[in-house]
């Protein structure tokens, strides 16, 4: 694990963004900071059974969908108009 200097931690308490960003300067390459408490509610988005969990919410999102007017015969236009549909 990689521990904040004290620096490291002011610079991280006078940041405005949240979450907190930083730079590799020397490879360009960016990373997120998040807290532990917050990636542990989500980290189940990252692992190999993510699939599981995706549908899990399979149903909840088309329940929301449904309310939002995604099941009025007048949407069938857009099924249509989807690039990837075959003629």
């Amino acid at each position: 694990m990689i521990k904040l200097t004290p620096e490291q931690r002011e610079a991280m308490a006078r940041q405005q963004e949240y979450p907190a960003r930083a730079i590799d300067p020397d490879t360009q390459t960016g990373y997120v900071l998040i807290r532990e408490e917050v990636y542990d509610r989500v980290k189940a988005l990252f692992e190999e059974d993510e699939s599981q969990f995706l549908g899990s919410l399979h149903p909840h999102v088309m329940e929301v969908f449904g309310k939002a007017g995604w099941d009025d015969p007048a949407m069938d236009v857009y099924d249509e108009l989807d690039p990837r549909r075959k003629p």
